[in-house]
């Protein structure tokens, strides 16, 4: 992996929107483009001057890397975040793909929403997060069905269930997260510094971000 250290989150978050709206300029003029974001808090700054990258948003489709199985009006709904801070401004104009459905459980519409997804792979700008666990969208230590999800011929959606995770998740896989043309990891702390450090020693099984960190950027800063 290539590891970036900034002085302060706010100098990462500029140099970090940067770099992807620069990316996706640079997709952008051989076709559309696909952008995959996390949910959570971390990213907002990074979203808030993401979108107002002059380009062309409307030729640009924004997926999740995972969703909690909520209704978009919950305060846990990832959907709920990216509408709020990342798909405004100039980057109103881009093409949101759905990671939930009004169904009880995520296995009812798992096909629909991958069928969805399908047309916009591979993803050309992926960011990811990464929890103290060392899981990465949702793709926990312990899950599930996380062997399935790791493995190379796994579909381009799973449902996740697992202890840390809380609701029912659904989340891109390992092949798709490794498929994307440039992959960057944001992290805060020392303690998700340690935790990126300790996975490159362990099994994807143990440390699910092990799964892209050979074709990641880290960017961290305290």
């Amino acid at each position: 992996m290539e590891f970036r250290a900034y002085g302060s989150r706010e100098r990462l978050a500029v140099d970090l929107a940067e770099a992807m709206a620069g990316e996706l300029r640079s997709a952008l003029l051989g076709g559309d483009a696909t952008l995959s974001v996390p949910g959570g808090t971390t990213p907002g700054p990074v979203f808030d001057l993401l979108s107002r990258a002059d380009l062309d948003w409307s030729r640009v489709a924004v997926l999740l890397n995972d969703e909690r199985w909520v209704e978009e009006s919950s305060p846990r709904s990832n959907t709920r975040l990216l509408r709020e801070r990342l798909l405004v401004n100039r980057a109103a104009q881009a093409q949101l793909l759905p990671l939930h459905a009004p169904t009880v459980t995520p296995e009812v519409s798992l096909d629909r929403l991958a069928d969805g997804i399908r047309p916009h792979l591979p993803v050309e700008v992926l960011l990811l997060g990464m929890g103290a666990d060392m899981h990465t969208a949702s793709l926990f230590p312990g899950a599930d069905r996380l062997v399935e999800a790791l493995a190379d011929d796994a579909p381009i959606l799973m449902p996740m269930r697992a202890e840390a995770a809380g609701e029912v998740r659904i989340t891109l896989t390992a092949p798709v997260l490794r498929a994307a043309k440039h992959i960057h990891i944001m992290i805060t702390g020392p303690d998700k510094r340690a935790a990126i450090e300790r996975a490159q020693g362990l099994p994807p099984e143990k440390a699910p971000v092990h799964a892209v960190l050979d074709r990641a950027t880290v960017h961290w800063a305290e």
